[in-house]
């Protein structure tokens, strides 16, 4: 499996980039800007992310717009459906209208931090990416 965590906290995306690790290649990014270009890059590349943890409070581009433009670039390159990554949307931000926005922006799972492995790593392995 090939996940990119992105997250501007550096302890958070340790933590994350530890958690997955088990599981495959994981590469990280600090902000939204970095996470578009490294998808971009994979697309590109023909070796797309199948995992993304996406942070939703981030300076410059959020989370929510982060995703929005990560699944336009899908798109671009015919990964929509089955053949689009699989996102999770992680934040402190538990509320609905946050979470609502992450799912209408085509999250697949929005876990609240402090992100607890077990349940990412159930989440992971219930799309079969474990």
């Amino acid at each position: 499996m090939k996940a990119l965590v992105v997250d501007d906290d550096f302890s958070n995306r340790l933590l994350l980039q530890r958690f997955l690790s088990e599981l495959g290649e994981v590469n990280i990014a600090v902000d939204g800007e970095e996470a578009v270009e490294a998808v971009r890059l994979a697309l590109a590349d023909g070796e797309p992310y199948q995992l993304i943890c996406l942070d939703i409070l981030m300076p410059q581009m959020d989370g929510q717009q982060t995703l929005k433009v990560i699944r336009e670039l899908e798109e671009q390159h015919g990964r929509t459906g089955k053949r689009a990554c699989k996102v999770v949307m992680t934040s402190a931000l538990g509320d609905k209208d946050n979470v609502l926005q992450a799912f209408r922006e085509q999250a697949d799972a929005y876990l609240v931090k402090p992100v607890q492995k077990p349940r990412l790593l159930e989440t992971v392995r219930g799309w079969g990416l474990a």
